[in-house]
């Protein structure tokens, strides 16, 4: 699935998001409204680690979101 897709699907989407990064809050999987480069920003701050690292989560979790 491409990004493009998870924006539109945004609401499927959070539920997923929500369950892949625990840490994150529902205010925050608001905040980010399906834009990648605020989820990459949450993870990375919520989590502590590298920017990319962060980018390879998100990646991950584009390639295997069945929204």
């Amino acid at each position: 699935m491409n990004w493009d897709q998870i924006q539109g699907k945004w609401k499927q989407a959070k539920g997923q998001a929500q369950q892949k990064w625990g840490k994150l809050t529902d205010d925050d999987l608001d905040v980010v409204d399906g834009k990648r480069e605020e989820l990459v920003g949450k993870v990375q701050e919520r989590y502590g680690i590298a920017k990319a690292e962060a980018e390879q989560q998100v990646n991950d979790f584009e390639r295997s979101c069945s929204c």
